[in-house]
Parts: C-alpha cells; structure tokens; sequence
C-alpha cells in the first residue's frame, strides 16, 4: 500500500474523541509512509486529518469538486489538491489514487462514501481493503446492523467481513496489511434469479 483515502465529516461532531483520533490517523499515516488522500476540505475531521499528516512530513492529496470549494473551504496547504466538476469524479479519482479506504466518523456522505467502494470491492472491480475507525462505540449500531443484515441472508459472511472495524488507526493498519480479498461471487441464492 502507498496511499490511504480517509472518508469522514466536514464537521468535528460531538466528542473531543472523534478529533483526536482524525489526528492520530493522520500521524500514522504519514509515519508509516503512506500518501493521504481524502476530500480536500480544512474543515472538520477533514482538516484534522490532513493538517495532522502534513505536520507529520507526510503527502496529502486533496480532491474537491469546484461546487464545494465555498461550502467545505479547500485546504490550501495540501501537497496537491484536484478541483472536479462532480461528486462522482470526486469519489472516482480518490479511489483510483489509493490503495485502502478508512472511514472516520462523519455523516450522511462519509457513510455513502465507504458503502461504494466497498460495495465496488464486493463486485470485484478492486481488491483494496475497506475499514472503519470505531472510536468511541461510533459505528457499534453499524455493526450490528451488518450483521443482522448477514443474518438475514442479504449479505454473504465473507462479503460483511470485507468491513474491517478497529478501535484505533494503527489496529486498522494492521489489519490492511493482511487482508486477502474473498474469492466468492457476492451473489446470495443467484440461481433463483
């Protein structure tokens, strides 16, 4: 792996937590010589992420398209940062620049975010591990809703556990540098279709 994306919020969100542990993923990153790549925003968890890996000596890659660059405030002190004209060229050039995707705890768009390229991993399209920074017990209802969704036989065990959680960057480092992408179609009871 060279390059990580970080998907997480504009916003700081409610507990010191959630910044605290965006810095920490930065600082990781960059110590461990990894390239972040991430939604090119100062703002929020966004702006933590990368301020923290750039004061760790690392590179950040930031991509924002034109319309958000009021909204979300671009970070300008990025090493690059890729101004497109849609939210999917966004998400396309970020998934196409890393090697691995971490989602932080944010919204609506963080989780939109990491449920595509997942989902993209699922179809086979890359075989790039997914994960989620769980700080705090954030994601511990995704979880288990994941898992009931497994239970309830929408989603294949080896497919759910493509969603890699752990409670700090470097546990979900870790587990990125073992990861071996299933095998197995995605498909649940495709005969019947």
């Amino acid at each position: 792996m060279k390059s990580l994306c970080v998907f997480c919020g504009s916003s700081h969100g409610a507990s010191e937590a959630y910044g605290q542990a965006a810095a920490a993923t930065g600082r990781v990153i960059a110590e461990r010589g990894y390239r972040l790549v991430y939604g090119g925003a100062k703002v929020g968890l966004m702006g933590t992420v990368a301020d923290a890996t750039l004061a760790a000596g690392g590179e950040v890659i930031g991509v924002l398209p034109e319309a958000l660059q009021e909204k979300e405030i671009g970070h300008q002190g990025l090493s690059e940062l890729h101004l497109v004209g849609s939210m999917h060229e966004r998400k396309a050039l970020m998934a196409d620049l890393s090697d691995g995707f971490i989602a932080l705890p944010g919204g609506v768009g963080t989780l939109e975010e990491i449920f595509e390229v997942w989902t993209w991993g699922q179809l086979g399209y890359h075989q790039k591990p997914c994960g989620f920074l769980n700080i705090e017990g954030y994601y511990d209802h995704l979880i288990a809703f994941l898992d009931h969704q497994t239970r309830e036989g929408f989603t294949k065990k080896v497919m759910r556990d493509m969603a890699m959680f752990a409670g700090t960057p470097e546990g979900l480092v870790e587990q990125f540098n073992s990861y071996t992408p299933p095998t197995s179609p995605k498909w649940i009871n495709r005969e019947e279709t």
